[in-house]
């Protein structure tokens, strides 16, 4: 009888692509997936650990499934807990003192060893000690090399990790710690599984990496290094794929080649997630993000030169160790003349073994909640005002998923809004018997805090006003 997994997934795009690929490695030793961890054999907790709430909120969730865990073996059965992803590259050893249920921890470099970890903890029996498998090496094979092939789901957009790692090392950040150095993909690898992600129904890939811009995989016909711009090329040729984005970017890495793929492939949305961190020079120098806010902004004039529709997106972090009035003042003053479609924001939170977590000038929690609430007032008011700018306008939409509402299809625009459109045919296109994956050209007629409401211009499939 095939044992069942559940995986928990946290936090990045990243860890979704992962979860699936450790589902892939134990799905060929004879595991079967379940959407919910009752009855399950093998749970996995895929974490993440950017945010302290984040790290908690694992420890919390372990002590939950604890209590299936300990019920399901009342009853003579086995569940094994585990715990994946960066929490356990950087807490193993904590994990394995302050969780006792859990009995394997590995990070993410090791996942294509999983399989053996697993077998090694269900050939336990009553009355031996119990395993308690710890795995947080970064071993000098790469795990891409060790995987079965993907199992690949029919979805009309998919992720695909081009690169893991970071050699930046920002004060504030223990990515470098918890995936290691750099390390790019061939590009013959990413265009065969790019090319079985089409085939199996994807129109649109996300292209992802710690510092996806860093790319600089093996070419498929010489030894030679090919940047993103250059991988984003050659996928544009794959036939039936309409759309391609990347994430998440360092300005370090903005190169002209990738900006000009902006200028000249078509699949390459406008849509760009470049994370700054903040605006003023002093504390990016103490991030050590090795980039001014002038550079920034000579990036997005690059940006905008050659795409003038492109819309961007950040991350900000306020309240950095030694962050005065002047230096928060210098990040809401490059937010308003650069203007962002969407970003993210959050309190500085200090990160164990992270440089700035030992800094002797931490900012009082209040005056970072503060400025948070400034900051994210500004960053609200300009997502509402280019959702607007929409209005009016008709854009190609790929429809993704069914609504809330019989006949309602929800779907993405170039810009990575949400868009929701009633359909007459109830989202049923005579030809192929669903609209789903179809990119659709909707004419936006409102526009919300989040999303948009789309009509369709084709007449056999708009909805009759009511």
């Amino acid at each position: 009888m095939s044992r069942k997994l559940h995986i928990k997934t946290y936090g990045c795009q990243m860890n979704v692509y992962d979860s699936r690929r450790m589902a892939d490695a134990l799905v060929a030793d004879g595991f079967v997936t379940v959407d919910a961890p009752d009855g399950a054999d093998l749970v996995i907790f895929n974490t993440c650990h950017i945010r302290e709430k984040a790290a908690e909120k694992v420890y919390s969730d372990i002590g939950r499934f604890r209590v299936l865990k300990e019920r399901r073996e009342a009853d003579g059965g086995r569940m094994v807990l585990a715990v994946a992803g960066c929490v356990a590259q950087a807490e193993g050893a904590e994990i394995m003192r302050r969780a006792p249920a859990v009995e394997m921890v590995f990070g993410p470099q090791t996942y294509h060893r999983l399989p053996e970890m697993a077998r090694e903890a269900f050939a336990w029996t009553p009355g031996r000690p119990r395993p308690r498998l710890l795995d947080t090496e970064f071993p000098a094979e790469s795990k891409f090399d060790s995987l079965p092939e993907e199992t690949v789901a029919s979805a009309p957009s998919a992720f695909l990790t081009v690169q893991e790692g970071c050699d930046k090392f920002c004060t504030f950040c223990v990515v470098p710690y918890t995936r290691g150095a750099e390390f790019s993909r061939p590009v013959a690898d990413v265009v065969a599984e790019a090319e079985r992600l089409v085939a199996a129904g994807a129109r649109e890939i996300t292209l992802l990496g710690q510092n996806v811009n860093a790319y600089h995989g093996v070419a498929e016909t010489n030894d030679q290094e090919v940047g993103l711009g250059g991988l984003i090329r050659r996928l544009s040729e794959i036939d039936g794929l309409a759309r391609i984005r990347y994430t998440t970017s360092h300005p370090r890495d903005m190169d002209d080649a990738l900006i000009d793929a902006h200028r000249s492939v078509a699949a390459c949305m406008p849509y760009l997630h470049l994370p700054v961190q903040a605006g003023s020079d002093r504390i990016l120098a103490a991030m050590n993000r090795r980039h001014t806010a002038d550079d920034y902004r000579r990036i997005v004039e690059k940006l905008r030169d050659a795409r003038p529709d492109i819309a961007l997106s950040s991350d900000f972090i306020v309240g950095f160790p030694g962050e005065a009035d002047a230096d928060f003042a210098a990040t809401m003053a490059l937010v308003r003349e650069v203007g962002f479609a969407q970003a993210y924001s959050f309190k500085y939170s200090p990160r164990p073994g992270t440089p700035a977590a030992d800094a002797d000038t931490q900012v009082p929690d209040a005056v970072k909640a503060e400025r948070l609430a400034e900051l994210q007032d500004e960053l609200n008011r300009q997502q509402r005002d280019f959702n607007r700018t929409t209005v009016g306008r008709r854009l190609p939409v790929l429809l993704e998923r069914a609504g809330k509402r019989a006949g309602q299809l929800v779907g993405r625009s170039p810009y990575m809004q949400a868009v929701h459109v009633d359909l007459a045919d109830g989202g049923q296109a005579p030809c192929n018997g669903g609209r789903i994956g179809q990119i659709m050209e909707l004419e936006v007629v409102a526009a919300g805090p989040n999303s948009l409401e789309g009509r369709a211009t084709d007449a056999a499939a708009r909805r009759p006003a009511a």
